[in-house]
């Protein structure tokens, strides 16, 4: 998507309500992903995992909020796995290698601070 269809969707957002879990649909064997807020200081990304997708262990440079909308992910955190459950949240520390996989379809919102 270029940076001016970008900015149009996210535009679209603002002012306005919505329900997260609305955001982003899954799709069968995907990880599907929408942008919501990307500025200097971070980024709101709202994911949708299907069943067993994941994403492998890596690192961030920033701190990470994790706020489950929907559904049960397991996410290991330095090592140390995690159950979530939809309304849980867990904050995954900057440079901390983490993993997550989709235990059931879920939904989440994650809020990226880079300052």
């Amino acid at each position: 998507m270029d940076q001016d269809k970008k900015q149009s969707h996210i535009k679209t957002l603002e002012s306005q309500p919505a329900r997260l879990s609305d955001l982003v649909n899954y799709q069968d064997c995907s990880v599907v992903s929408r942008e919501i807020i990307n500025k200097k200081t971070g980024t709101v990304t709202i994911f949708a995992f299907d069943e067993g997708q994941g994403l492998s262990e890596h690192t961030a440079p920033f701190d990470a909020l994790v706020y489950l909308l929907e559904g049960e992910v397991e996410i290991v955190i330095s090592g140390r796995p995690i159950c979530l459950k939809e309304g849980e949240i867990v904050i995954m520390p900057a440079n901390k290698p983490h993993s997550l996989k989709a235990l059931k379809k879920f939904k989440m919102m994650l809020t990226m601070i880079r300052s």
